[in-house]
């Protein structure tokens, strides 16, 4: 599967963005997807996670409360919304797909495919 991310941009604090990662191939539902995040200088974290049928969420604790992740199956695309960001959310954004049935949705070692990433800036 192929993923590309979008999005990203130049934000204020306090303000919202949508990032979208649309996915190739007829098998999207078959994958759990994820949103991880790189800032400068740092590792790259897990920001969010979703299940097969979104029926499940998971979210790191510093977005957990502003943050949302949600999928649509019949568009092949996962979005995160984001809302009263932080310029501690300032990084380069990437989604990622799991095929697998083990492993923490939390951990990025359950992913196989990664998108290119989008930047996101969030000034104070």
């Amino acid at each position: 599967v192929q993923l590309q991310a979008s999005g990203g941009g130049l934000v204020q604090a306090g303000d919202s963005l949508r990032l979208s990662c649309a996915a190739s191939g007829r098998t999207f539902s078959s994958y759990v997807m994820g949103w991880f995040r790189q800032a400068p200088g740092k590792e790259r974290e897990f920001v969010a996670g979703i299940s097969r049928s979104g029926g499940s969420t998971y979210y790191a604790d510093s977005v957990k409360g502003r943050f949302t992740i949600s999928r649509d199956n019949a568009k092949n695309t996962v979005y995160l919304q984001m809302n009263s960001l932080k310029p501690e959310d300032t990084a380069i954004y990437f989604c990622a797909a799991g095929q697998g049935y083990s492993g923490s949705s939390y951990s990025a070692n359950r992913y196989d495919y990664w998108g290119q990433g989008t930047q996101v800036t969030v000034s104070s």
